[in-house]
C-alpha cells in the first residue's frame, strides 16, 4: 500500500533538459512508460502550470475521462449493460468497444463521457475469444483431424452473418490471425479452442464451417471474449457488482479509492499507438483542430510512417488527440519546417491549456502587415503586400487548390480586351447591399460548380443548355403567335 501511495505522489512529468536524461522510466504509467527511449527533437520548452497526470485528475474529471474493462455477464445484451453503467455512475454518455451477443461473456470496454471519442478506434481493434464447440458426431481422425481443420480456417475467410444476427446478411471477408486447440473430447463431441481475429468476425459461423469441413456438422456451445483491443482479462477486469459497490462506497463513505480502482484513464487504450510529445504551448491549438507543426514537436517515437495513426500527448502524459502522421521518423529528425501530423479525433477538452498561438515571429509580422493594410482582414495578400512576403510566406491552413490558383500566370497585355466607348456607356452590373458585384459572385460559383469536368461532360452540358434555350424560344414564339391571333 505504501509503495502504491509513493507511486501516486511521484511527479511523472517530462521536464526541460539540455543533455541526455539518466532517469529510468520503465515503471512510469501509461503513455509516459519508456519515454526516455523516444527520439528527442528538442529538450527546451517552457512548462505551463496547466493540466495534470491522468492518475492525478480530480474524481469528476477522472470518471469523465475513464474506461472500464467490464466482465459482461451472460443473458443481458451489451446495450443493456452499458445503460446500467450509465445509470450507476450517473454519467452523461457511455459507449462500448463492440457488441457481444446476450449469451456471450467476457471483455466489454465501457467508455465514459470524453472517452466515448475512442469507441470507433476500439471497435475496429482485434479481438480474441475462447470457444466451446459441439460436434454432431464423432470424427474418425480424432484430435489431429480437428487440429488440421482449425489450421485450414486461418487467414481471410468468407463469412455470412448468422440468421439470429441483427445486421444485413451480406457476404463479407474476415481475417483469422491465429487459432490454438486447447482441449478435445471425441467421445463427448466437444472441443475448446482459442482464436485471434479481426473485428466483426462471427465465431458462430466459424463453428458451422468447422463442422462442414469435418463432415459431421457443428455449432457453437459457449463463447467468451478474452481480449478486446488493448485490454484483456488480466487488465483489471471488473464485474457490474464491483462498479455498483465502488459507487456506493463513494456515496456513503466518501471513499473514492474503489472508483479509481475500477475505472482506468482513457490513455490505457492508447498505449499501443506510436507517440508524439507536443510542447505545452502548442496543446490548445491542436485541441482547436490546428495541424501540429515542427516548432511544436518535442519528442517522437522511432518507426513512424507517413499516414500512420499516432497519439499526440502532453509532457504530463495526457492524450490530446489521435492524429495522422504527415512525416516519417527520418523527416521528423531532419526537417526544420512543415506539418508533423493532422488531427483525426480530438480527445482533450479545449482551453484546458492556455491559448499560445499567434505569438511567433511570423504571426507577429503578419499582425503588423494587417494593421498597416498590407494584408486584408483575413490575412490574404492584396495590392499593397510586399513581394518578399508573397514569396516567403506559405499558408499551411489554405486548401491546396487555392494555392495552385495563386500560381496561375498573369494574362499578357496583348490579350487584355480594351473597352469601347459603347461598353463604357453600358449599365454597370448590379451590386448587392454590401457593394459586392453579384454577377462576378455568380460567375465564381458557376466556375467552381464545373471544376474538374471532362471535355465530354462539358460538351454534353453545353448541348443540353442549347436544347433548353431552343425549347424556351419555341415556347415564347408560340405564345406570341397566340397573343397576336387573339388580338385579331
Amino acid at each position: 500500500m505504501a509503495v502504491a501511495l509513493a507511486k501516486e505522489e511521484m511527479d511523472y512529468t517530462i521536464k526541460p533538459e539540455s543533455g541526455a536524461s539518466n532517469i529510468s522510466t520503465s515503471d512510469w504509467p501509461l503513455l509516459l512508460k519508456n519515454y526516455d527511449k523516444l527520439l528527442v527533437r528538442t529538450g527546451h520548452f517552457t512548462p505551463i502550470p496547466a493540466g495534470c497526470s491522468p492518475l492525478k485528475r480530480d474524481l469528476k474529471s477522472y470518471i469523465n475521462s475513464g474506461v472500464i474493462n467490464l466482465d459482461k455477464p451472460s443473458n443481458p445484451s451489451s446495450h443493456e449493460v452499458v445503460a446500467w453503467m450509465k445509470r450507476i455512475l450517473r454519467a452523461e454518455k457511455t459507449g462500448h468497444s463492440g457488441t457481444l451477443d446476450p449469451k456471450v461473456t467476457g471483455c466489454l470496454i465501457v467508455c465514459i463521457d470524453r472517452a466515448t471519442r475512442l469507441v470507433k478506434s476500439q471497435q475496429g481493434a482485434g479481438k480474441e475469444y475462447v470457444c466451446v464447440i459441439r460436434l454432431h458426431d464423432k470424427i474418425p481422425g480424432g484430435e489431429a483431424q480437428f487440429r488440421r481443420a482449425l489450421e485450414t480456417l486461418t487467414g481471410a475467410l468468407f463469412q455470412r452473418p448468422p440468421l439470429i444476427s441483427a445486421v444485413k446478411r451480406q457476404l463479407r471477408i474476415r481475417t483469422i490471425h491465429e487459432s490454438k486447440l486447447y482441449e478435445f473430447d471425441n467421445d463427448r463431441h466437444l472441443g475448446v479452442f482459442w482464436v485471434s481475429c479481426e473485428a466483426g468476425t462471427y465465431i458462430r459461423t466459424l463453428c458451422v464451417h468447422l463442422g462442414l469441413l469435418l463432415g459431421v456438422g457443428a455449432h457453437m456451445q459457449e463463447l467468451r471474449r478474452v481480449r478486446s483491443g488493448a485490454m484483456d482479462e488480466n487488465s483489471g477486469l471488473v464485474t457490474l457488482h464491483d462498479v455498483l459497490d465502488a459507487q456506493w462506497m463513494y456515496d456513503n463513505q466518501r471513499d473514492e479509492s474503489y472508483l479509481r480502482k475500477v475505472i482506468k484513464p482513457l490513455e490505457t487504450l492508447l498505449t499501443s499507438y506510436k507517440r508524439i510529445v507536443v510542447k505545452d504551448s502548442a496543446v490548445n491549438a491542436v485541441c482547436y483542430g490546428a495541424k501540429l507543426m515542427i516548432p511544436g514537436l518535442l519528442r517522437f517515437e522511432a518507426g513512424i510512417d507517413v499516414n500512420e495513426e499516432v497519439v499526440l500527448m502532453t509532457t504530463k502524459g495526457e492524450a490530446i488527440a489521435i492524429a495522422i502522421a504527415q512525416m516519417s521518423t527520418v523527416e521528423l529528425s531532419t526537417c526544420d519546417h512543415g506539418v508533423v501530423a493532422k488531427v483525426k479525433r480530438c480527445i482533450m477538452e479545449r482551453d484546458l491549456y492556455p491559448r499560445r498561438w499567434g505569438l511567433g515571429p511570423v504571426a507577429l509580422e503578419k499582425k503588423k502587415l494587417k494593421s498597416a493594410g498590407k494584408l486584408d482582414k483575413y490575412g490574404r495578400a492584396n495590392e499593397a503586400t510586399p513581394a518578399k512576403w508573397k514569396n516567403d510566406y506559405k499558408d499551411y491552413s489554405a486548401p491546396e487548390e487555392a494555392s495552385e490558383q495563386l500560381a496561375v500566370e498573369p494574362t499578357p497585355k496583348s490579350e487584355v480586351a480594351v473597352p469601347t466607348p459603347e461598353q463604357d456607356e453600358a449599365p454597370s452590373s448590379p451590386q448587392n447591399e454590401m457593394g459586392v458585384d453579384e454577377s462576378k459572385e455568380d460567375e465564381k460559383k458557376k466556375r467552381k460548380r464545373h471544376e474538374g469536368e471532362t471535355p465530354e461532360e462539358r460538351a454534353e452540358r453545353k448541348r443540353k443548355k442549347k436544347e433548353k434555350k431552343e425549347k424556351k424560344e419555341r415556347r415564347k414564339s408560340k405564345q406570341e403567335k397566340e397573343d397576336s391571333d387573339d388580338s385579331d
